[in-house]
């Protein structure tokens, strides 16, 4: 995939490089509307622009891996997907390099945990001249994510949904998406050993994160969020035993509470999960394999991101 172009303004005095990586599909393919505006907020902040747009899933990883060292710094434009794929890539590129993100997805949970702009022209402005925040990075056995790894109810929806229809429908999509799987809800016999104690159980659904919202909703990871703190928001729904135990569950996820008859939540930096069957994994709204056996590591600060200046006091 040879598709670059650069971009430079011999007015300006350019002393650095940045690789920019976008997802032409993501959202509703909104980036063909501020792509010359997007190039032109990077040019003027004295940068020479490699433009990279992907073509299918995986580019943006090998993009990143193999290409990213050469740049002082790289910009993605896509979902939580695509922001996925470059941190992975320049993970395993073995040196850590500064990221900027404009955001162009149908949820966007990450970037709303760093009060990144929805607007794509003030987003990218800020993904050359924000402040840099150390955040936390999440390892999946060999595997890299950003903001959260997650099993059961709802969780095929993200991956399953056709880009088109995520294009057509927005956030709207995933909802009419997870509706259907209500009819066939299912539960896994998991035993959780983390630092501190070890969980049996049967569950219907658990999401490992570092994000102040999922699928949207804001709050539902829990109330004392920290991106940098080397700590992950855990929380594990157990299987309802009756139509008025589900009812529970719907209930305290919509108001944001912890019914603790019905559900387990804490912090964690590592865990082990064990299944006595293959349990499909959802990685940033992406597919992540179906196992019986996952370690789940929290890397602290691994990932540095610019945010607005006011944005990254509140992190």
């Amino acid at each position: 995939m040879e598709t670059y172009t650069s971009f430079a303004w011999r007015g300006l005095a350019v002393e650095k490089r940045l690789l920019f990586i976008y997802n032409p599909k993501a959202g509703k393919g909104q980036i063909r509307h501020h792509l010359l505006d997007i190039i032109d907020i990077f040019v003027k902040a004295s940068y020479e622009v490699t433009a990279c747009p992907t073509q299918r899933p995986g580019d943006a990883i090998e993009l990143a891996e193999g290409k990213a060292e050469a740049y002082d710094l790289v910009v993605c434009s896509g979902g939580d997907g695509t922001l996925d794929e470059v941190v992975t890539g320049m993970i395993r590129g073995g040196k850590k390099r500064l990221l900027g993100y404009v955001p162009a997805g149908s949820t966007n949970d990450f970037a709303n945990s760093l009060f990144l702009p929805k607007n794509m022209k003030r987003a990218a402005d800020v993904a050359v001249n924000g402040e840099r925040f150390c955040c936390d990075v999440g390892f999946f056995n060999a595997r890299t994510f950003v903001y959260i790894a997650a099993f059961g109810l709802f969780t095929e929806v993200s991956y399953e949904t056709p880009q088109e229809v995520k294009n057509v429908l927005g956030h709207m999509a995933y909802i009419l998406e997870g509706v259907k799987k209500l009819t066939s809800i299912r539960s896994y016999h998991l035993k959780i050993i983390t630092q501190d104690t070890v969980i049996e159980d049967d569950f219907l659904y658990g999401m490992v994160t570092n994000s102040l919202s999922v699928g949207g909703f804001k709050g539902i990871t829990g109330k004392y969020v920290d991106l940098s703190d080397g700590l992950f928001e855990v929380m594990l729904v157990k299987r309802p035993r009756s139509l008025d135990d589900l009812n529970r569950i719907l209930t305290s996820l919509t108001a944001q509470n912890v019914d603790t008859d019905q559900m387990y939540c804490f912090k964690a930096r590592h865990l082990r999960v064990e299944a006595e069957e293959p349990v499909a994994w959802t990685l940033d709204g992406e597919f992540g394999g179906r196992h019986t056996q996952v370690e789940i590591e929290n890397r602290q600060q691994e990932l540095e991101i610019l945010v607005p200046s006011s944005g990254g006091k509140n992190l």
